[in-house]
């Protein structure tokens, strides 16, 4: 009985204490929801027509003249994004809002596509290594981050491996380093390189083949969509059918890519969507082998055009790694990715 009442009474003490302060607690958690911060908001979009206008040109030394457009800060430290087959330098467009304005970013029409001369020959990937680096000697760019895309990433591992001092790190999306040997092709590549060997100019832009080559079942803006179809379709036949008979299939079939890998010895972080038609696990597999020491991640549901799917999760781990203090080892944890939010599958485009 002494106890409860000892109890009771401080129970009493402390009630009377602090009910000002409890009076106080709604105004408090409403002080904290208002000032508490926000989720950040989206970064605006860059203006398409804007961004067209910005594309410059340069004669290289090899004399092929190469377009490109460049973005943030001249004096920060470069990044060459590289895009992929029948794409040009716009393919950056939705990414680039959400990378750094620390960077230098320079966004490349490769030969053959864009605003970029379309010669006769050579479509090899090592022709299309040796154009980035003519580019950034013109531009005095001594040494730089490499960023590609699908056949843009193949160009980004070739120019790492060639020209090592050149480069700093290396992001390969949607990237391979081609099929077993003996393995036939992918059956979804197959079917659609026939459909490329069969093209003629013109090419219609609006084509069921065009609209299924250029399809995303995540929305994308459809003027960007547009424009890229069109450019696409401005690339002629034979440059089309040149990239494929000189890079692509060798690339593929010849074994090419998985024996230079153990040139690439800068930094390397590899990134995939897992819904993609095109590389398939048994493909990402052979390049992971081939780069034991690269940074690996597979964003959840999307497909062969992550950085369309999911600009800001693909922006934020684009940045965190070229950010990164480089290692003794060159290696880099794997607990240093941020995790990807769900999204739905991608594009069929290679």
């Amino acid at each position: 009985m002494l106890r409860r009442v000892s109890f009771l009474s401080h129970w009493s003490r402390w009630r009377r204490c602090t009910r000002p302060a409890l009076r106080l607690l709604p105004a408090l958690l409403v002080c904290w929801i208002v000032v508490a911060p926000a989720a950040p908001a989206p970064p605006a979009p860059i203006d398409l027509n804007t961004f067209d206008s910005l594309r410059k040109t340069v004669d290289l030394s090899n004399g092929v003249q190469l377009a490109y457009v460049s973005f943030g800060d001249p004096h920060g430290a470069p990044v060459v994004l590289i895009h992929g087959y029948t794409d040009n330098a716009r393919d950056w467009v939705p990414l680039v809002p959400y990378l750094s304005p620390r960077f230098h970013l320079i966004l490349v029409d490769i030969r053959g596509h864009g605003r970029s001369s379309k010669p006769e020959c050579c479509y090899t990937r090592l022709d299309f290594a040796y154009d980035i680096k003519l580019l950034l000697d013109r531009l005095g760019v001594q040494r730089a981050d490499i960023v590609g895309h699908s056949l843009g990433s193949v160009i980004a591992q070739t120019f790492a491996e060639f020209w090592p001092e050149r480069t700093r790190r290396v992001v390969l999306i949607s990237s391979s380093a081609g099929q077993p040997p003996g393995a036939p092709p992918p059956q979804a590549l197959a079917g659609i390189f026939d459909r490329i060997r069969a093209l003629s100019d013109p090419i219609d832009p609006n084509s069921p083949f065009m609209m299924e080559w250029w399809y995303s079942p995540t929305p994308v803006d459809p003027d960007f969509m547009r424009r890229q179809r069109e450019d696409s379709a401005a690339i002629p036949a034979r440059v089309w059918q040149a990239v494929l008979e000189q890079g692509l299939d060798p690339m593929f079939a010849g074994g090419e890519l998985a024996a230079t890998l153990p040139k690439l010895t800068a930094p390397t972080l590899l990134i995939w969507g897992s819904k993609d038609p095109l590389i398939t696990p048994d493909l990402r597999q052979l390049l992971i082998q081939g780069l034991p020491h690269a940074q690996v991640k597979i964003f959840e549901g999307l497909g062969h055009n992550p950085f369309w799917e999911n600009p800001r999760a693909c922006g934020e781990l684009i940045n965190l790694f070229l950010s990164e203090a480089p290692r003794a080892s060159g290696v880099q944890p794997q607990s240093s990715l941020p995790a990807a939010s769900r999204t739905s599958p991608g594009s069929v485009k290679t």
